[in-house]
């Protein structure tokens, strides 16, 4: 019986110290992408990758440290640490044009993957506003049309929640943000064609 419960503790130790250290990883995660989500919109490019690559190592360090605790690493804090670091990487990446990464590359579970892609809207979102303050640009239609990419691709992810984490409910509210951004984005449209319209008449009712 003794040897028994000195091996139970033995696991129990192990397990609790790797869940204490990887909680403590996630946070850091979750740190390091909100710093480089915020420089991407300053368009701060070292900044944020500096931070991404800093996201990296956390993440890489969590998969290989739970390795053996597979319970903790498929754990709601860990895999929303990681679906912190999709949604850092895939805005970083369409953001500045550049192609967006798999899954495989950046080393996480699907699940986890496919949320940040949802979530990715939302700020995807936010930098078009960010644009249209200064008025109409080409670049927010690009940025609307990469939303709507997603959404497309989010609609076909048809699967249990126990499964996708919750990703019904963020594909919802993708759906929402898509739509309220085309209308921002045709409304921004029309009233540059009014102010250019309006300027145009301006020039010929001037004097020469």
């Amino acid at each position: 019986m003794e040897a028994i419960a000195d091996a139970v503790h033995h696991d129990l130790e192990a397990r609790t110290h790797a869940r204490d250290r990887a909680l403590s990883q996630a946070r850091q995660l979750v740190r390091a992408c909100a710093h480089a989500i915020r420089a991407v919109h300053r368009d701060d490019h070292t900044q944020a990758a500096e931070r991404l690559e800093a996201a990296r190592t956390l993440a890489d360090t969590l998969r290989r440290d739970l390795a053996a605790f597979p319970d903790l690493y498929f754990a709601g804090y860990t895999q929303d640490a990681l679906k912190e670091f999709a949604e850092a990487s895939i805005v970083h990446a369409l953001v500045n044009g550049g192609d967006l990464p798999t899954p495989e590359d950046l080393g996480i579970p699907a699940s986890a993957y496919v949320r940040g892609l949802a979530e990715a809207v939302g700020e995807l979102r936010r930098r078009v506003l960010d644009l249209l303050r200064h008025g109409y640009s080409p670049e927010t239609e690009r940025l609307l049309g990469l939303m709507d990419d997603i959404y497309a691709v989010l609609v076909t992810m048809d699967y249990p929640d126990a499964v996708t984490y919750g990703l019904r409910r963020l594909t919802d509210i993708a759906r929402s943000l898509l739509e309220r951004t085309r209308g921002d984005v045709t409304l921004s449209l029309r009233q540059d064609a009014l102010e250019r319209s309006l300027r145009r008449l301006e020039d010929r009712l001037s004097p020469d």
